[in-house]
């Protein structure tokens, strides 16, 4: 007996001639169009979330008669830097300066040092209630600050503490929900092996914690660092409720007051305060982002 032919590849042309059967489409082109609209997409939003900080930029070095004369023109003819030296010296900027990075500051070291050590604690010492009082910690994150305002108020008055930078600083510095449950999340996703290894030493709960879990928090230590940073900088309703002397203003209520007295004559002016007082944390910001996506990114791999 004979083998029976193997299938042929090819089918017969118009002509009778064997021509190859195309293999079938593999849908590259149908992602690639997908991956293009994406991108032009993003490319789009980005750019309509970079107009305004660009139109920002560019009023702020226009001159006055160009502003009422053509106010929707985009480039300064001429180009000034007149409205910054203005913004400057028209209100104490140094003053809000200074104590907006000292407010900072004190809340960024007291905010890691308390959540590093309540992270750790609700990580890895188990008592009685634990898991209990980090949920109820946790949902006060949900509670609008509007809503504690006038309780908190009244409590700094009782305090002493209207007018004055200490109501800005040691409640935030010690009590930071988000900050807790992301150094909770930091400590459950490193190895449980290098604390035994530790115990095993005959180190303590405290050796512990500063010799084996700090130094490994640091990446966290650093994203959450830029964060308060950055939620401090821009904290503009606690100021407003709280302080009542402008050489306690931050920079946020000093360019409120700022906006008050000349953002209805010269936007030129107003444009060029809210340059001062933007730029730095965006700066702060472009040379932390990849610290702070990496950081979330790992504080998600313990969660429970």
């Amino acid at each position: 007996m004979t083998a029976a032919p193997a299938p042929s590849r090819t089918a017969p042309g118009p002509a009778g001639a064997a021509a190859p059967v195309r293999p079938p489409r593999t849908g590259r082109g149908t992602t690639r169009v997908r991956t293009t609209i994406l991108h032009l997409a993003l490319l789009a939003g980005g750019i309509l979330m970079v107009f305004p900080f660009l139109w920002m930029l560019l009023t702020s070095f226009k001159t006055l008669p160009q502003l009422l004369n053509d106010p929707l023109s985009l480039w300064p003819q001429p180009f000034t830097l007149q409205n910054y030296a203005d913004a400057w010296n028209d209100v104490p900027f140094g003053n809000a300066y200074w104590n907006t990075i000292y407010i900072a500051v004190l809340v960024v070291v007291g905010t890691l040092v308390t959540a590093a050590m309540a992270g750790y604690a609700f990580a890895r010492i188990p008592f009685r209630g634990s898991r209990v009082l980090f949920v109820l910690f946790l949902a006060t994150q949900m509670i609008p600050m509007q809503v504690t305002l006038i309780p908190f108020y009244f409590l700094m008055a009782r305090l002493g503490w209207v007018d004055s930078h200490l109501a800005l600083i040691v409640p935030a510095a010690l009590a930071n929900p988000f900050a807790v449950f992301l150094m909770r999340q930091f400590v459950l996703s490193l190895p449980k092996e290098l604390e035994e290894a530790a115990i095993v030493d005959g180190a303590g709960r405290w050796r512990i914690f500063w010799s084996v879990i700090l130094p490994n928090l640091r990446p966290g230590l650093g994203a959450l660092a830029i964060i308060v940073a950055l939620s401090t900088w821009n904290n503009f309703l606690l100021p407003l409720v709280i302080l009542n002397s402008q050489e306690l203003f931050t920079v946020p209520l000093l360019l409120q007051s700022f906006r008050g007295q000349f953002g209805s004559v010269n936007y030129g002016l107003i444009m060029a305060a809210s340059a001062i007082a933007t730029i730095p944390m965006l700066i702060a910001f472009v040379i932390g982002q990849r610290r702070i996506i990496g950081s979330m990114a790992a504080s998600g791999l313990g969660g429970r």
